[in-house]
Order: C-alpha cells, then sequence, then structure tokens
C-alpha cells in the first residue's frame, strides 16, 4: 500500500501528541525530516481521514478523553460535511445541473441561448451569432464565463462533474474558496475566448477548459511548492494529458464523441500552469522567510 506525505510542518511543531494520538487509534504511519521539515506519512487510502483529524486534535489527545475502541476506524466525513467545507465547488457543480435541466443538456436552444458566449437566434437551418463587439456594448459581459455551465449530454455533465469535484475541493481546501471562485471564471473566460478565437462564432461549452486550467494550477503549484492537497496520483495527470492529445488529433471525434472544444483545453491548461506557477512561487518565497 502507497504511502503518501499527508502533513508538512515546520521542525518547531510538536507532533508528539498527534503521534501518539494515531498509535493509539492504530493508524499505520511514519514521521521523516526533508528540507528542514516534518513530514507525516500515511497510506494514501485515509490521508484525508488523517489529515481532518489533524486539525481537530492537532496537539494529540493527551488527557485520553476520547473513547477509542480497539482498532476504531477514522471517521470519514459526510457528504453533507464535504459540500459544507467546499461551498464553491458544490455551487458551480449545483449551478451547471440546473442549467443541464433548464438547457435539456443542449436540446433548448431557446434557453442556451441566454448563456451562449454569442447571442444568436435561428434562422431556418442555419444560426446567426451577433457579434462579440455588439454583445459587449449591449452589457452582456456575463457571456465570457458563462459557456461553462452548458453540457451537451449526460456524459458530458457527469463527467466534467466528476473531476470539478475532485479538483475544486483540493483548491478550496488549500487555497480558499474566494481563490477557486477566481481561478474558475478566470479560466472559464479565457479558455471560451481561447475557443472563439481559433474556432469562430459557434455553440460550445462545458466545465473541460476550466478543469485543465485547475490540473495545470495543482500540477505547476505542487512542482513549485509541494503540498498533500494538490498530489495528483500521476496516473491522473497523464491520462488528462493523453486525452487532450487524443482529443487535439482528432480521433476522439472520428469515433464518435463528436466536436471537442481543443482550443478551450489548451487555453485553460496554459493560463492554469500559469496561475499555479505565480502561486507556487509566491507560497515558496512566503514559506522560505
Amino acid at each position: 500500500m502507497s504511502a503518501v506525505a499527508v502533513l508538512r510542518l515546520p521542525l518547531s511543531v510538536d507532533l508528539g501528541g498527534f503521534v501518539k494520538l494515531l498509535q493509539r487509534m492504530q493508524v499505520p504511519h511514519r514521521v521523516s525530516e526533508e528540507a528542514g521539515e516534518q513530514v507525516l506519512w500515511v497510506p494514501e487510502t485515509i490521508s484525508e481521514d488523517v489529515r481532518v483529524l489533524y486539525q481537530r486534535f492537532p496537539a494529540g489527545d493527551p488527557d485520553q478523553q476520547l473513547d477509542i475502541p480497539e482498532q476504531a476506524p477514522i471517521a470519514r466525513p459526510g457528504f453533507v460535511q464535504q459540500v459544507r467545507h467546499s461551498p464553491v465547488t458544490a455551487g458551480v457543480l449545483l449551478a451547471s445541473l440546473i442549467v443541464g435541466a433548464l438547457t435539456l443538456l443542449g436540446e433548448n436552444l431557446q434557453a442556451m441561448a441566454w448563456l451562449t458566449f454569442l447571442p444568436f437566434r435561428i434562422l431556418g437551418e442555419y444560426i446567426q451569432f451577433t457579434p462579440l463587439a455588439d454583445t459587449l456594448a449591449s452589457g452582456q459581459w456575463w457571456r465570457l464565463v458563462t459557456p461553462m455551465l452548458i453540457h451537451f449530454g449526460i456524459l458530458h455533465l457527469a463527467m466534467n462533474g466528476m473531476w470539478y469535484w475532485e479538483l475544486g475541493r483540493r483548491i478550496e481546501a488549500r487555497q480558499g474558496s474566494i481563490n477557486l471562485l477566481g481561478l474558475t471564471l478566470l479560466f472559464s473566460l479565457v479558455s471560451n475566448y481561447a475557443q472563439y478565437a481559433y474556432g469562430g462564432p459557434s455553440l460550445f461549452g462545458g466545465l473541460s477548459g476550466v478543469l485543465y486550467g485547475l490540473l495545470g494550477h495543482c500540477w505547476i503549484f505542487q512542482l513549485l511548492s509541494p503540498n498533500p492537497a494538490y498530489r495528483l496520483p500521476r496516473g491522473v495527470l497523464a491520462m488528462m494529458l493523453i486525452w487532450l492529445v487524443l482529443c487535439l488529433s482528432g480521433l476522439v471525434s472520428m469515433i464518435g464523441f463528436g466536436e471537442i472544444a481543443n482550443a478551450a483545453h489548451v487555453g485553460g491548461l496554459v493560463i492554469g500552469c500559469l496561475t499555479g506557477l505565480l502561486g507556487g512561487l509566491y507560497n515558496r518565497r512566503k514559506a522560505s522567510i
């Protein structure tokens, strides 16, 4: 079973009380010293549980007030508790579900027209788009980000929702709700404009551009300033990058997945890597002061 670093603390922090608590609970663990920090390693399957436990009992339980039976499992936070700790992540997903219901997952063009990058109207078998300059001049600035809420099909919504729940919670837990909201809007703006600039006026949407932004942010941030929250399994990173290459090659569209917003994916990944670079450098500099 692979172990992960669940805590990285300065040497001045007394971790002894918490280690004794882990011993009482019979939780497999080890402590090492790396680069002037003490690192607590636990099995990957219980890393989130141990992190939550430390937030509640950083000094352990010296008076043994906790009633811990033998081999007691660490309670995993329930769904409601996870939502409470990740309001922005949950809010974006809820908005996507509501928009999915109102637009019938892309079938209701009249409802979808309120959220697309450019307003449009149907003329027979053709779609006429309003130019971007006219759209912004009329005050419809929300369209720069709202395409992220539009999804075409249940699989599209389910896959994007699953990955946003996974990546969004990591960033919200590490950098806070306001930062996640800002990053989400920034990634949506850049990926949507990239798709428009590359593909011209068209119907596109989904959270995938934002997801590649979140992926790039966690990836580069973790390289520069390692922390448990952004430690993604190598297989996840490799899979998403391979999927991006397959989409760019045209193979995914050829086998029946429809048109892919490749420019949005690339734009999201590039801006995400940039924010990860800036955030990682800032965090590393702050830690060295």
